[in-house]
């Protein structure tokens, strides 16, 4: 276990909260010596999402992201690693190869299962109890609350999906995850933008959005699956593109600003669906 704190969380005093598990790169020394040299250069991390949403905290949200690397563990896979997407190509709790099917561990380096067991300990059920605890503190205030799970992909991964990825892929479990006063409002708001996107096509949100988000007791989890290639530079050494940036940072601004207006009818018991 390392001396770098496991995850960072801002509090905030909005019925909002912003999770960005897969922003870590961080990888203990035991463990980074046994990962092949294109795996340390950590290709599958959500790269640069803690710069991107850190005006959530200025809006007044709470903002909690990962500190250590998906090849430590992903904290977005269920604890018993079961498959998110049966029959589909995916990455599990402590992947052993990167979403372009490339080793991540030199040879005999795999992760057994008291391995596995030990890294959910230290490093899944601290992330996951700090969530649960920041839910349960705004649920205290709001009757409503919107979980934002953020992520990032690289635009074009042939071994996960087909051709290039829509610029924004909205996941809510086909609708389970959220209201559909919620759902809506994004849907209304991102025809506006110019980037291309989709609601539940291959990203249909992950364990996070599908364990937490429970519209019915007053939690709405949305997953935003982001295309790099539209803030960022998708080579190694994977740069920050400011303009590019600066242009996604007012969408996502303006995509929660007016989620946190659907919570917000929903809390004073309007469930209409507005243009």
């Amino acid at each position: 276990m390392s001396d770098i704190q496991l995850f960072d969380l801002e509090k905030g005093s909005l019925p909002l909260l912003v999770s960005v598990p897969h922003c870590g790169t961080f990888v203990p020394e035991s463990i980074r010596g046994r990962l092949t040299p294109k795996a340390q250069q950590q290709p599958d991390a959500d790269w640069h999402l803690e710069r991107l949403y850190a005006f959530v905290t200025r809006m007044g949200g709470s903002l909690l992201t990962a500190t250590h690397s998906r090849y430590v563990i992903d904290l977005n896979r269920p604890p018993n690693d079961e498959s998110l997407y049966p029959g589909q190509t995916t990455t599990g709790l402590c992947p052993g190869e990167t979403f372009r099917g490339d080793p991540v561990y030199e040879a005999d380096g795999d992760v057994d299962s008291p391995e596995k067991s030990e890294r959910r300990r230290l490093y899944w059920d601290p992330y996951h109890n700090a969530l649960k605890d920041e839910l349960a503190r705004l649920r205290q205030r709001y009757e409503h609350v919107l979980l934002w799970e953020a992520h990032s992909i690289a635009s074009v991964l042939p071994r996960l999906f087909d051709g290039r990825l829509p610029d924004l892929n909205f996941g809510t479990q086909e609708g389970k995850t959220c209201s559909p006063v919620v759902q809506a409002a994004i849907e209304e708001a991102v025809k506006d933008y110019g980037y291309s996107w989709v609601f539940n096509g291959r990203f249909k949100g992950g364990y996070i959005t599908r364990h937490y988000g429970a519209p019915d007791n007053g939690v709405h989890a949305v997953q935003l699956e982001m295309s790099q290639a539209v803030y960022m530079d998708e080579s190694y050494p994977f740069g920050y593109e400011d303009q590019l940036a600066a242009k996604v940072e007012r969408v996502l601004s303006d995509l929660l600003e007016r989620s946190l207006g659907a919570i917000s009818r929903l809390s004073s018991g309007d469930e209409r669906i507005l243009p």
